[in-house]
């Protein structure tokens, strides 16, 4: 089976262009250096289709430009990694999505669960203003993979990484793999990801970060996977201009890319 996956954000934190900064890469008029908060979508069939079907990995601030840009009007499902802010702060906006449905599914571990109830009670509460949003939880585990609604016969593997101190969740999605906020990878998930073809991780910037893998570390993750491709996530203004970097990783490693928002590749399962 055939998927797509999309960039919808390729931006750290802060997103780029950072608010009042004047620096060579925040002013850039090129397109790829309009960094949102990182995210992907996870697509089967075409919008169109009546059996299509899209899901999301993370919910930033930037949910609701990023789903009018790719013109998504439904939802599956949303897979969480973390409770930053940059990547579960626009879960309000899924209300369009789910007008005269169920909940919102939301693939999360349980203690991610609990931490959003406290952080939105107005969405769970027994008798709920009208409007607001509601969502319903499947939880999921490091290491054991689940099956998807629709289409079926397709499985996810979430996977452990470290961010910090922080322990996250990263997915294996067919011949791909997607971790974001990383800056350790445990030997199981090692294992998982080895000879992926598409690796989309993270790679702040160029120089060393105590919670984020660099440019080389996220290189040499690659390589010791056997990786066929590496598509750079979650970058910072001072990575530079998308040209400029992208020449320089040609110079260091010919596999690896700065992904940039609206980039896609297709994904097999």
């Amino acid at each position: 089976m055939k998927g797509k996956i999309t960039f919808l954000g390729t931006g750290t934190s802060t997103g780029i262009p950072e608010i009042g900064c004047s620096c060579s890469t925040c002013v850039s008029t090129d397109v790829r250096d309009k960094r949102l908060r990182a995210s992907i979508l996870l697509s089967f069939g075409e919008k169109e289709d009546a059996d299509a079907a899209h899901y999301v990995i993370d919910c930033g601030p930037d949910f609701r430009e990023q789903m009018i840009r790719e013109n998504v009007s439904s939802l599956e499902g949303i897979f969480l990694t973390h409770e930053h802010y940059d990547h579960v702060g626009g879960l309000d906006d899924i209300r369009p999505l789910f007008r005269g449905q169920t909940d919102c599914p939301l693939y999360t571990e349980e203690y991610l669960s609990t931490i959003l109830k406290e952080r939105m009670p107005y969405a769970f509460r027994a008798v709920a203003y009208p409007g607001v949003p509601h969502y319903s939880f499947t939880i999921i585990e490091p290491n054991v993979p689940f099956s998807l609604p629709k289409p079926k016969g397709v499985e996810i593997l979430p996977l452990r990484v470290i961010h910090g101190k922080l322990p996250i969740l990263g997915f294996k999605m067919g011949n791909a793999a997607y971790l974001t906020d990383v800056k350790v990878v445990p030997k199981e998930t090692l294992e998982a990801i080895q000879g992926v073809e598409h690796l989309i991780i993270d790679g702040l910037r160029f120089y060393t970060h105590p919670t984020h893998f660099c440019v080389q570390e996220a290189i040499e993750l690659g390589n010791s996977i056997g990786a066929k491709q590496i598509y750079l996530t979650h970058l910072a203004h001072t990575i530079g201009r998308h040209t400029e970097a992208e020449a320089v990783l040609k110079a260091l490693d010919t596999r690896t890319h700065l992904a940039y928002d609206g980039m896609s590749f297709e994904v097999s399962f």
